[in-house]
């Protein structure tokens, strides 16, 4: 059984710990507001540039010069996964929940005898996917020096991707991240981005005729890239304010295991305590009937 002075220096040493997560809930509590309103800011422009190139696209699919972003290869056999996810950890499932979506949707490819390339966004995702998938990771990107994202982030790594396309280096790509829904729910999404997937209409839904001006398909040939960039960014700041919610959360966790764990501590130390206290009375007194 360990010492009295053992168990003081552990309920100290988990106290220690206590104090240290309970800060960090405190920013992470701080800066999930931010991060919140700005995942929630971004997601109307989205999904409405979303909606608007699907109608211009509907007009243009199937014509001789749409472009490949829209119309695709021709081919599905290389797929490129964008994996973004976080730089840090304590953040419970955050990471490891992307990770395995796109493990999974990679496993499948694999045996549809498909070739699968990563794109990794974060250190630990990269982390995680390279133990299984080093030799498929054609790029990784870390933001850890990045103190506020902005679209020119987005917009990095839509060059790289959309260059690796145009090089012919896949043919679908994929974008996953975590949607973020609420502080204890983090929505772990898979999202084609590469060919642009447009969503058909219902048969009794209204249609509406627009005339454009260029054509569309030279609309699309500047819109696309720019789609392409916008989706990113906001993958990126719905990770951005997910991980600050699963940190609160896990931190939070942490934090009333660690309470609990002084309450059980500090219980053993009294007994103990008690029992070496009642111990050394009955040698006091078997002491002195002896004498």
């Amino acid at each position: 059984m360990a010492s009295l002075k053992d168990m003081r220096v552990r309920i100290a040493s988990t106290k220690a710990t206590q104090k240290i997560t309970k800060a960090m809930q405190m920013v992470a509590a701080s800066r999930l507001r931010r991060a919140q309103q700005a995942a929630e800011a971004a997601r109307p422009y989205a999904d409405k540039m979303s909606a608007v190139i699907s109608n211009i696209a509907s007009a243009a699919a199937g014509s001789p010069g749409a472009p490949a972003l829209l119309a695709g290869t021709g081919r599905d056999q290389v797929h490129l996964l964008l994996v973004c996810t976080g730089e840090r950890g304590l953040s419970g499932a955050f990471n490891s929940s992307i990770v395995r979506l796109a493990r999974e949707h990679a496993q499948a490819l694999i045996a549809q005898g498909k070739e699968v390339k990563f794109f990794c966004v974060g250190r630990k995702g990269y982390e995680q996917l390279r133990r299984l998938y080093d030799r498929q990771i054609v790029e990784h990107l870390d933001l850890r020096s990045v103190r506020q994202l902005g679209f020119v982030n987005a917009e990095d790594i839509a060059k790289k991707v959309l260059a690796r396309f145009d090089n012919g280096e896949f043919d679908v790509c994929t974008l996953f991240y975590a949607q973020f829904k609420s502080v204890i729910a983090q929505i772990p999404t898979a999202q084609q981005i590469i060919p642009l997937i447009v969503e058909e209409k219902a048969a009794n839904a209204p249609t509406t005729s627009y005339e454009y001006e260029p054509e569309e398909d030279e609309l699309l040939s500047g819109l696309l890239p720019r789609n392409i960039a916008v989706q990113i960014f906001r993958a990126l700041l719905e990770n951005n304010a997910s991980f600050y919610g699963a940190q609160m959360s896990s931190m939070d966790n942490a934090t009333r295991n660690a309470g609990e764990m002084i309450r059980k501590q500090t219980q053993i130390y009294n007994r103990t305590r008690q029992a070496q206290i009642t111990k050394e009375l009955i040698e006091i007194i078997s002491g002195a009937e002896a004498v």
